[in-house]
């Protein structure tokens, strides 16, 4: 992969089946923190975003350098929530990261 290829994660704070997962701490750090750094050390990316529409995540991943991007609030999925960001990319490849 290139700089043209963008690594999205979304996160949302009303999981349905865990609210709060993305902020749940692990090693005390807030687990979206955990993923994005794991996710911005793969090779060939040229960019990683979260994708949330809490400022709570929001929050807790800027002071890791990893952009976010905030979107509405009312996708359904995960997946939907990765395509208004991507809409809004100019990129190769996208990468959903769940």
């Amino acid at each position: 992969m290139d700089a043209r290829a963008v690594a999205v994660i979304p996160a949302r704070y009303q999981s349905s089946r865990l609210p709060g997962k993305a902020l749940a701490l692990i090693g005390g750090r807030p687990m979206i923190c955990h993923v994005a750094e794991r996710t911005r050390r793969a090779r060939g990316l040229g960019r990683v975003i979260v994708a949330t529409d809490d400022p709570r995540i929001r929050d807790a991943v800027l002071p890791t350098g990893v952009e976010v991007a905030m979107t509405r609030p009312d996708h359904p999925t995960g997946t939907d929530r990765l395509a208004e960001v991507a809409a809004r990319l100019e990129a190769d490849v996208v990468l959903n990261v769940q």
